[in-house]
């Protein structure tokens, strides 16, 4: 296998951490973040980044006033520490003796990158050097070359277990990575761990059940609204062949209009020419009866005068 010296060079920081790993504002950010959560939530006098790098966590720890330290297997990676850490890393091995206890050790994604008899004699070396371990090892990542030993957050448990330390249930090592956990020392009966476990495995069923019972009613009205929007949309479709009978009937309907006002106006003229021959045949017959009246007059005249 080729030695860490070789793997963890240059080309390794500049290529296999997600982005270029170096001292920029992306990387000080997401270590002064780490920093602020366990200042505020462990508060450790002192502690040990065992996997360092070049050091970022412990500049921004001791920042922070605690008396923190790193130790790295690069030479690379501790040679391009900033020069106010030189004092503070070193080069080394997390699996050797440590050289003193600390009240906090620091492990992000790094026993991946050793073999397993090395790893397992890592997590006992942080065991026997402190109470209280903050660790992350990355579960999924079988592509990055130097992933050697990528193992399910139970593996761990299990070798902090073997160890007497155990989850803190109710920290959240999220800032660190989804699969980060805490693991402390715990001298307290069995029965007593195993209830703290039962009990955040019920809150986290708990949630899972809800959330998918949740998902299961937004899935049914995102259905009914679906079928809803199906709906209006034959309806809209629909409406153009709905508009076009009603302009042909208002086109009729305009026409007819058109029709019965010209009716009514020839029948207007029909009525004055009714009116008109009623009024000539009235006069036609006045002037006939007077014709005859005259003579019948002209008649009697007449008759009298013999």
């Amino acid at each position: 296998m080729t030695s860490p010296e070789t793997l963890f060079d240059a080309h390794y920081y500049a290529t296999g951490c997600g982005m270029p790993y170096r001292r920029d504002a992306a990387w000080m950010a997401f270590f002064g973040g780490v920093a602020d959560h366990i200042v505020a939530e462990i508060a450790p006098a002192s502690a040990l980044d065992a996997g360092c790098a070049i050091g970022l966590l412990v500049e921004q720890l001791r920042e922070r006033g605690v008396d923190a330290e790193g130790i790295d297997i690069s030479e690379y990676a501790i040679g391009s520490a900033h020069e106010l850490l030189r004092d503070h890393v070193r080069i080394g091995s997390v699996a050797a003796p440590l050289g003193q206890r600390y009240d906090l050790i620091v492990c992000i994604e790094v026993l991946e990158h050793m073999p397993r008899a090395e790893a397992e004699a890592a997590v006992v070396n942080f065991c026997a050097h402190s109470d209280d371990v903050l660790f992350s090892s990355s579960p999924l990542d079988h592509k990055e070359a130097t992933h050697f030993n990528v193992n399910p957050p139970e593996y761990w448990a299990y070798l902090f277990a073997q160890q007497g330390f155990f989850r803190d249930v109710d920290f959240d090592a999220s800032f660190l990575t989804p699969w980060a956990a805490r693991f402390r020392r715990r001298a307290e009966p069995t029965a007593r761990i195993v209830r703290d476990y039962e009990r955040r495995f019920w809150e986290l069923w708990r949630a899972n059940t809800d959330l998918r019972q949740l998902a299961l009613e937004q899935r049914q009205q995102i259905a009914a609204a679906q079928e809803q929007a199906a709906a209006a949309q034959a309806q809209a479709a629909a409406l153009p062949a709905h508009l076009a009978e009603l302009a042909a009937v208002h086109v009729v309907a305009a026409e007819s209009s058109v029709y019965a006002r010209r009716l009514e106006r020839e029948l207007a003229v029909r009525d004055a020419q009714i009116a008109s021959m009623s009024n000539l045949l009235r006069r036609i017959e006045n002037g006939r009866l007077m014709r005859i009246l005259r003579a019948l007059r002209g008649r009697l005249d007449q008759i009298t005068r013999r």
